[in-house]
This record gives structure tokens, C-alpha cells and sequence, in this order.
């Protein structure tokens, strides 16, 4: 099974890495991380670096497709390689998936019409433009198509698709040997738990088309 992971100017790390750890466990898999050039592709704060193994033109028959987001969709969704090949490798893909505004992308290559999907929460209006039905679940299946909410669900993403690959015990020793067993020290991981004081200034200082990825301000 071939597990294509495509990478992008100023994606976002977690939205990648996420799945490649959960997904990329399963037995006999392999995972290619593919972009339109090979070599090393900048993540959203041009800290780290993925690298690229192949071209997008030597990945034609993927098995499954994940789609990380970024703060600058649109420029994705405005480049005809990208949009192109996904038309292209979504013809045979067992799985297309995405993470976070990685939706936008599928959705602006025309995968998602007329189908439930979700995305980061301050993009979730963009996929009614893009022919959705949006959701605020954090993983949606619909068909062969499986999105995220944003970044850190694409964890969850992995462990789902992975149940239904591989079976639930397999998904659970996965969950095991990660450790993942989320605590968080704040329960304000959703706009619906957030403070609304912070929902807002979040929305005011992250609004989708202004040019900005999303920041956070504030004090220690």
C-alpha cells in the first residue's frame, strides 16, 4: 500500500506528521512525501523542513492521498499542478484525505461536491463556495473521502482510518505504542469551549483571504 503525503510552501507540520505516524505504521506500508519538486519543502513558520522524495509526477497510483493544511490555502488552490494531480491520482485512490484546509484543496479541485467535510474551524464557511456540506465533526467520512478538523485532529484521522483498514485492535496497539492519551491543560481546544473573548480575537486576528496565517497574540 502506497501512502502519498503531499507537501506545499508553508504547510502545516503537524497536518503531515500526524497521519505519517499513525497511518505509516501500518504493516507492508509505504509512505512517500511528494511535491511538485523533490527536495526540502518549508513549513508554515519556515522553521523545519520536510523533504520531498519524488516529483508529483512520478506518484500516479497512490493508494492513499493525505492532504495537510496551511494558513495560505489559496495558494494551493489557485495551482493547477496540485489541483491537476489530485484530479488524477483521486481516479484510483482507495482513500483521499485531508487535514485541517487541506479540505479547500480537495474541494477546489472538484472531490468534494455535494459531500460532508470538515476543516479548521475558522475555514469551515469557504466549503459551501467549494461545493460541501460542512461539518464541525473532527473526522468525517463520506465514501472513500475522510477529512479533518484542524491540525491536531489529523491524529485522529490516522487512528480512524486506520481502525478501518486494519482493524480496531490494530488501531488500538498504534494508539498504545504512541501514547496517545490526550490530557490537555486547557479545555479550550474548540470555539465552542474556548472563552468566547478568544474565539473572537482569534477570528480578528485570523480572518480566511486577508494574507495572514493564523497567529496568536498575547502575554505570559
Amino acid at each position: 500500500m502506497q501512502i502519498a503525503v503531499l507537501l506545499y510552501d508553508h504547510f502545516t507540520a503537524l497536518d503531515a506528521i500526524g497521519p505519517f505516524d499513525t497511518l505509516g505504521r501500518l504493516a507492508d506500508a509505504e509512505v512517500v512525501f511528494v511535491s511538485e519538486r523533490p527536495g526540502p519543502v518549508r513549513t508554515d513558520n519556515g522553521a523545519l523542513a520536510l523533504v520531498a522524495d519524488k516529483g508529483l509526477d512520478e506518484v500516479t497510483r497512490p493508494d492513499i492521498v493525505i492532504v495537510p493544511g496551511g494558513p495560505h490555502p489559496e495558494r494551493e488552490m489557485a495551482n493547477p499542478v496540485v489541483l491537476d494531480w489530485l484530479r488524477a491520482v483521486d481516479a484510483t485512490t482507495t482513500w483521499t484525505t485531508s487535514v485541517c484546509t487541506g479540505s479547500l484543496l480537495l474541494g477546489a479541485a472538484g472531490l468534494l461536491d455535494g459531500r460532508r467535510a470538515t476543516s479548521h474551524w475558522l475555514y469551515l464557511d469557504q466549503l459551501p463556495k467549494l461545493g460541501a456540506e460542512p461539518t464541525g465533526e473532527r473526522v468525517v467520512f463520506d465514501g472513500k473521502y475522510v477529512t479533518a478538523a484542524g491540525v491536531s485532529s489529523g491524529i485522529d484521522m490516522g487512528l480512524t482510518l486506520l481502525g478501518r483498514i486494519a482493524g480496531d485492535d490494530y488501531a488500538r496497539a498504534v494508539q498504545l505504542m504512541t501514547e496517545y492519551d490526550p490530557q490537555p491543560p486547557y479545555d479550550a481546544g474548540s470555539p465552542d469551549k474556548a472563552p468566547a473573548a478568544l474565539v473572537e480575537m482569534m477570528r480578528a486576528n485570523n480572518m480566511p483571504g486577508r494574507g495572514a496565517g493564523p497567529t496568536v497574540t498575547g502575554s505570559r
